[in-house]
């Protein structure tokens, strides 16, 4: 690239910054690709520095060193993140979305690039420092949060399917008991989806006994896969027996009345 301006310059280093998330990005690179001198883009990254942490858009952290250079880590202030919450669950509460069976309809909701992108950044603020190498999720609705986590974090995404794909090649398949039904049902995972020892993210869109979450954890024992972190999106509170211990919710369910067609709603575990 030409030498350009320097506001031309600025921008140009934001945008790259925004979609490298979690990558130690060198000076030379910078000075190289703006044919500028270290100091110049040094004293540009203290102002994108300083704007991102004003407006709570993430962290600028600088490795020094010949090896070093700058990471970009996003990042949603916990009120901030408090405020975004509470608007999707009063969007939530329309009685309009309660289905028979007492089912809740978030699948508009989960299907705008707006709100996946700020639930997004809100599962990648809460597990910046996991150190996973994959985001894992069950097919289908947690695939659209899992991909959201996963760019920020700047990770690939491992998809377990309900059955085996032909176009996926050997699997791994497990039966596990469904929390809510009670039912045994089969999860299976590609050979190939995972390297042995791999650190996982589990993101998944709603748990209420946490027997779909469970059954990937006992997947991912088969790969000797360590579970580094779980985030579910909304969780009932009617759970009778929770099949999960750790984990981290933006939302929890607690009042679904179909007579009534009333449904309550009220920020997650995250948020206490």
């Amino acid at each position: 690239m030409s030498k350009i301006r320097r506001s031309a310059r600025l921008v140009d280093i934001t945008h790259e910054l925004l979609t490298r998330p979690h990558t130690l990005i060198p000076l030379t690179f910078f000075a190289e690709r703006y044919e500028a001198a270290k100091s110049s883009i040094s004293e540009d990254l203290a102002i994108v520095k300083e704007v991102f942490e004003k407006n709570g858009i993430g962290h600028l952290l600088t490795v020094a060193g010949a090896a070093g250079g700058v990471k970009f880590v996003p990042y949603m202030p916990k009120e901030k993140a408090l405020a975004e919450i509470r608007a999707i669950l009063r969007r939530l509460e329309d009685p309009d979305r309660l289905l028979p069976g007492g089912y809740l309809y978030m699948t508009d909701v989960l299907g705008e690039p707006r709100t996946l992108r700020q639930i997004g950044c809100m599962f990648a603020t809460v597990f910046a420092d996991c150190q996973a190498d994959v985001v894992m999720t069950m097919e289908t609705k947690g695939i659209p949060l899992a991909h959201a986590t996963a760019e920020f974090l700047n990770l690939p995404v491992v998809v377990v399917r309900r059955d085996n794909k032909v176009t996926e090649g050997s699997a791994v398949s497990i039966n596990y008991v469904s929390g809510s039904s009670k039912r045994i049902q089969t999860m299976s995972l590609s050979r190939r989806a995972l390297t042995e020892s791999a650190r996982v993210l589990i993101i998944d869109d709603f748990m209420k006994a946490g027997g779909t979450i469970r059954g990937m954890i006992d997947l991912l024992q088969e790969f000797q896969a360590h579970v580094v972190g779980i985030g579910v999106f909304v969780e009932s509170a009617y759970a009778e027996e929770r099949l999960v211990d750790s984990y981290v919710s933006l939302a929890r369910l607690t009042e679904v009345d179909v007579r009534e067609r009333r449904i309550r709603l009220e920020p997650g575990n995250y948020f206490a």
